[in-house]
């Protein structure tokens, strides 16, 4: 069994992030459960460009208000607590934060802890992040 507290993995490696977003990863790939569990917190007025070629994702807002921008259909969602999205085509997007968003994110392939978003808002494969 494997038990976090969210609190006491703040200021560990495992709580990442830049000027705009934060991201508290609960479970990495080393834990061996098949997905990553994240919780990522972004801050209000932020956009965010993401495109994850090489991992699914699904995010359950819990707090906050924004907006989700499929760029390949130009399509956009309200996000508020309760929403749910599955980027499952591997879909290029546009996060927006009108409020502080926090969000609960599974990754498959999980993420190991050591990726940085590339230039074109992606991770690198799971088989080129030590």
């Amino acid at each position: 069994m494997i038990v976090r507290d969210f609190n006491k993995l703040q200021g560990t490696d495992r709580h990442v992030g830049d000027a705009q977003w934060t991201s508290t990863r609960l479970l990495l790939a080393d834990d061996k459960m098949g997905f990553s569990f994240h919780i990522t917190v972004l801050e209000a007025g932020s956009e965010h460009t993401f495109h994850y070629k090489h991992h699914f994702e699904s995010v359950y807002c819990m707090k906050g208000k924004g907006s989700i921008t499929d760029l390949a259909t130009g399509e956009t969602h309200e996000i508020t607590p309760g929403v749910m999205y599955a980027l499952n085509l591997n879909d290029k997007h546009t996060l927006r934060a009108e409020e502080e968003l926090h969000m609960a994110c599974c990754f498959n392939p999980p993420v190991t802890g050591n990726e940085v978003h590339r230039e074109d808002g992606s991770y690198a494969p799971a088989e080129e992040v030590a």
